[in-house]
């Protein structure tokens, strides 16, 4: 029984990262945000569709220590402020949010309303 709902949950996460992804396309002026949510971690990159390229990236794993010791909602928060800051530094203004497979809930909205602080529009 256990094994044929994680077959099913993982079903479901799939079938909402497609429907997701199939509305979103990232550009090398609009790119997409897209983002992975460990148990530990949380990593978001910015894709340019067209080429297939990450233009950048950043991780909760590249926090500094007294900040890798906060709960994850607040690394979230910082990670999406970093990567906010490093996608102005590369000229970016405007991108589109991938949320994946994940809700927009909790650490996965951390995240974007720390890019959002950041200056970046979605």
């Amino acid at each position: 029984m256990a094994v044929e709902l994680q077959k099913k949950i993982r079903k479901m996460r799939e079938r909402r990262a497609r429907r997701v992804r199939s509305k979103i396309f990232g550009t090398a002026a609009r790119p997409r945000i897209s983002v992975f949510r460990s148990n530990r971690a949380i990593y978001v990159q910015f894709i340019d569709d067209e080429k297939g390229h990450t233009l950048l990236a950043f991780s909760s794993k590249k926090l500094p220590d007294a900040e890798q010791k906060q709960n994850k909602t607040a690394q979230a928060m910082r990670v999406g402020e970093e990567a906010g800051k490093l996608a102005k530094e590369h000229g970016i203004v405007k991108a589109v949010f991938d949320r994946g497979s994940y809700r927009y809930h909790g650490r996965v909205k951390a995240l974007a309303e720390g890019i959002r602080k950041a200056g970046i529009q979605f």
